[in-house]
């Protein structure tokens, strides 16, 4: 069964730009859904395996910086690395050039149990990708590698 695309939300002009991004919204917000199903499996909240993603991608960082990044309050982001360092997955360290920072980074099991989500989530992808014929394929391979140099 295809996925029925809503229409424009309320206010928007109906435009060839706001069909556009209102079918890239749905889709995206589908796939998100349909790979988290598979999240489950690792045993992190959402928020935990987003934080786990930023420690391993973007290396050590503080707390301040961590809730700008995933958009949250001190406090939240606080109880989110206290999680994850009770589960051995991050820990706190001091910055080698400012004693007085505490940088928070994914020790080896978290870096180990993000890459054992991403393989999960990415195989989950690669199933639905994989009922398409390759001439599809190419044209989402080209859809979102423009899309990417839009994220940079």
């Amino acid at each position: 069964m295809a996925l029925s695309i809503p229409g424009l939300p309320a206010g928007l002009p109906s435009n060839e730009l706001n069909e556009l991004a209102n079918t890239v919204h749905s889709v995206s917000l589908r796939l998100l859904r349909q790979i988290r199903v598979v999240d489950g499996t690792s045993g992190l909240s959402g928020p935990r395996i987003s934080l786990l993603s930023v420690l391993v991608f973007a290396g050590p960082l503080p707390i301040g910086k961590l809730a700008t990044i995933e958009q949250i309050s001190g406090p939240a982001i606080t109880k989110l690395v206290d999680g994850l360092a009770k589960d051995g997955l991050a820990r706190r360290v001091r910055s080698g050039t400012d004693r007085r920072v505490v940088l928070v980074e994914a020790t080896k099991a978290g870096r180990r149990r993000l890459e054992e989500g991403r393989a999960r989530r990415v195989n989950a992808v690669a199933s639905a990708l994989g009922q398409l014929d390759p001439r599809e394929r190419a044209k989402v391979r080209e859809a979102f590698q423009v899309l990417a140099r839009l994220l940079r």
